[in-house]
């Protein structure tokens, strides 16, 4: 299995005409760095998730106290107005030590949910792209982004969920503890292993849709990420991908994955609230809480998420962009039609 999807690499058709086994360059030039990384090898694998631990991880971390406050709005509409009073109420009652609550298990979760989604991702999208094959995947590359980064956010969010229940109860109950191991020792003792795992599906509802369309907006190596990245490749940037300094590519990498991160909070927002109502209100299912809430009390807390979801997608792309950069991994130039392809359409006078 293992040697398949590694040969599968070698005729993986979305990366364009660049050999996929050449490390690119951002300075455009064709000669082989020192420090190479053969595309679609267990160590590019390996790097990928390690780029994914610190693109999720640290950003995600660093968003702790929005993210803290636009949990509260979510659950305690009545008591936290906004988000600027929200940050007065935390503040005045636990001090700014309080705008740090759930640091820890926000920081193991989502370094562990990057793993397996940028490593995962980038799996799914050759294999799934070697069983289309060239000129199938090249023309349903949008599909391919999509169906790529749905397989990976669905497994790295079995390795998120018990992390976000705690991060959840420990943000949101009021008097709760602020420890990460007293927290789980709770939830073991009064919900059993399920209790680190029931807000799983809305969890995949939420960041499933959301993974989605970064992927498929503009290029975050996922839907939303790609054909954003394409497009300002395309219709912005006043020179081919190649031609570009490194600086240059990660600016335009920060751009698309800005544009990504609005429609992804957009677009997984309910799910959202669902799951920070459900870690908070044990024995409530999600049915449970949607009917409680309605249409309305699910679009809670927008405005602060649109901000956070924004800012951390485009700063996860770049740190991931960075991470492949630094390490010498292959940044395969946006795809281009095969010329099996071409040819064909010129023969057919659609060219």
């Amino acid at each position: 299995m293992i040697i398949d999807l590694l040969n599968s690499a070698k005729r993986n058709p979305i990366l364009g005409p660049v050999s996929p086994f050449r490390t690119a360059r951002c300075d455009g030039s064709a000669s082989p760095p020192s420090n190479t990384v053969e595309f679609g090898s267990m160590k590019y694998y390996a790097y990928c998730g390690f780029g994914g631990v610190l693109s999720c991880g640290l950003t995600h971390t660093a968003v702790v106290p929005l993210d803290l406050v636009k949990c509260r709005l979510q659950v305690d509409p009545d008591k936290y107005k906004n988000i600027f009073n929200g940050f007065r109420l935390t503040v005045k009652e636990d001090g700014f030590v309080g705008l740090s609550r759930g640091w820890l298990p926000t920081l193991m979760g989502y370094s562990l949910q990057g793993l397996g989604k940028f490593g995962f991702y980038e799996m799914f999208k050759i294999m799934y792209g070697n069983l289309l094959g060239e000129e199938n995947a090249y023309q349903y590359r949008t599909a391919l982004y999509l169906a790529s980064s749905a397989s990976a956010e669905f497994f790295a969010d079995i390795g998120l969920s018990p992390f976000e229940a705690m991060k959840v109860r420990i943000q949101t109950s009021p008097g709760f503890t602020s420890s990460m191991m007293k927290c789980a020792a709770i939830i073991s003792k009064d919900e059993g292993l399920g209790g680190f795992y029931k807000a799983l599906v809305p969890l995949w509802g939420r960041q499933i849709p959301y993974t989605m369309m970064k992927a498929s907006i503009d290029s975050r190596r996922f839907a939303c990420f790609e054909r954003t990245l394409e497009a300002l490749y395309m219709y912005v940037v006043p020179k081919p991908r190649a031609e570009c300094t490194k600086e240059e590519q990660l600016a335009v990498t920060f751009t698309a994955g800005y544009i990504a991160g609005v429609f992804c909070a957009i677009v997984s927002h309910p799910a959202d609230t669902i799951v920070s109502k459900l870690n908070q209100d044990k024995g409530s299912s999600a049915m449970d809480i949607a009917k409680r809430l309605g249409w309305a009390g699910m679009w809670k807390g927008l405005g602060p998420r649109i901000f956070m979801i924004g800012t951390l997608t485009a700063l996860q792309w770049f740190i991931y962009d960075g991470v492949k950069v630094a390490l010498g991994i292959p940044r395969p130039p946006p795809p281009t039609m095969p010329e099996s392809m071409r040819k064909r359409l010129e023969a057919e006078g659609k060219a």
